[in-house]
């Protein structure tokens, strides 16, 4: 018995570490951008640094310093975190607009860890048949 509740006490405390990573504050840094149509298939690569945060209902992209700036309202966040950061999946629906005057789109954001590689991927649910890939350098909590 004793046991039993030890081990519903770790349970509920990996739960609570994993589902915590939900509602930080998140910094996601990129050097490449990939360009995949709607199978998945790699048309084009480019070398750009990006700096996606999300903080609360907000995210905001910075594309090479600036050059692109996009924000938007997150509608709508799951996620499931084995290992904070590193092992898991969050995905996220947002409504994105370019500052510049672009108009909105809603986005489908998915962020993925597996085998120590994370990636997000984006797709806009107007046009399904492209979507951008990135492989996050860096993906932690913003302090």
């Amino acid at each position: 018995m004793k046991s039993t509740i030890i081990a519903l006490l770790l349970l509920l405390a990996c739960s609570t570490v994993c589902l915590a990573q939900c509602d930080k504050k998140l910094s996601l840094i990129t050097s490449k951008t990939e360009h995949l149509d709607g199978s998945n298939n790699l048309e084009r690569a480019v070398d750009e640094q990006t700096v996606i945060e999300i903080i609360d209902k907000k995210i905001s992209v910075n594309i090479e310093n600036g050059k692109q700036t996009l924000t938007g309202t997150i509608k709508s966040n799951t996620c499931d975190w084995k290992t904070p950061f590193k092992e898991g999946k969050s995905v996220i629906n947002t409504t994105i607009s370019d500052e510049d005057g672009g108009g909105e789109k809603d986005y489908v954001l998915t962020i993925e860890g597996k085998d120590g590689k994370v990636t997000l991927t984006a797709e806009s649910v107007q046009d399904p048949d492209r979507k951008l890939r990135f492989v996050l350098d860096k993906f932690e909590e913003k302090k």
